[in-house]
């Protein structure tokens, strides 16, 4: 697999909450090649902005030759980004970084905030391949308000959490895991690193096999300029330190191999 840079053209754009859109970009090449956990890089129109803004992969669509972005608006850039409509053009580099490994019957899923996005294409991909929907468990983890658990309720058997307790269990998705005992064959979560924190910790004491998906500030996104580093078990054989890019050595990591 390689990495394209292309000008893609806008099919669709909505917002599904107060700060949250979801961009669906015609990128035939990227879509062809791309597989979830995977990401990509989308640049603004504005050149005062060099750097482009690293997106995860929502829905991939090989048949339509479409990718989906699901995105909070943080700054000037996904503003810019928000105001698209369809038939516009945006430049996009992708797919980027390592996705994830799928190789269980029943895997728990776990993403929180903005993580939640790239859960979605992870469960329909493992739903494709013949995971039943009461083996397929996507733990959600909100502030307030709820977004795409709709789509996950057609493929999976979902868990909703929030911080307020406005929208279904009150709490972490850790304690919510804890709680009801889930835990499978494999756990797979996105979300900000307390969260991915707690789920390393809560894997290891239950002997789980873990895959991680880091959440981390990038610039080029391709490994150049070591912007986004984490701290790694073992020494990296590049640079012969402990730390690894996540833009291109992750943003999948299995638990053991990253300290956070």
């Amino acid at each position: 697999m390689g990495k394209h840079m292309i000008t893609a053209e806008v099919v669709s754009q909505s917002r599904v909450s107060d700060d949250i859109y979801s961009l669906v970009l015609r990128a035939k090449e990227i879509a062809e090649e791309a597989v979830p956990g995977q990401f990509v890089s989308v640049y603004t129109k504005d050149p005062s902005r060099l750097l482009p803004r690293p997106i995860s992969l929502c829905e991939i669509n090989k048949n339509k030759g479409t990718i989906r972005l699901v995105y909070r608006v943080v700054g000037a850039g996904t503003q810019e980004f928000s105001n698209y409509r369809s038939g516009d053009r945006v430049q996009v580099m992708g797919p980027l970084g390592n996705g994830f490994q799928m190789d269980c019957r029943e895997p728990v899923l776990i993403g929180g905030g903005i993580g939640i996005p790239p859960m979605l294409e992870l469960a329909k991909e493992l739903s494709a391949k013949g995971i039943s929907k009461s083996n397929l468990h996507v733990i959600l983890g909100y502030r307030d308000v709820a977004f795409l658990a709709d789509e996950f309720k057609k493929i999976a058997t979902i868990h909703i959490t929030s911080d307020s307790g406005a929208v279904g269990f009150k709490g972490n998705v850790v304690d919510y895991a804890r709680q009801e005992n889930l835990l499978g064959d494999m756990l797979f979560a996105c979300g900000p690193t307390p969260m991915l924190r707690a789920v390393k910790r809560y894997a290891y004491e239950n002997d789980v096999p873990a895959q991680l998906s880091l959440e981390e500030h990038m610039a080029c996104g391709i490994g150049a300029c070591l912007a986004c580093v984490c701290k790694t078990a073992e020494v990296d054989q590049h640079f012969k330190v402990n730390t690894r890019r996540v833009c291109k050595d992750g943003p999948v990591f299995y638990a053991e191999e990253v300290e956070l």
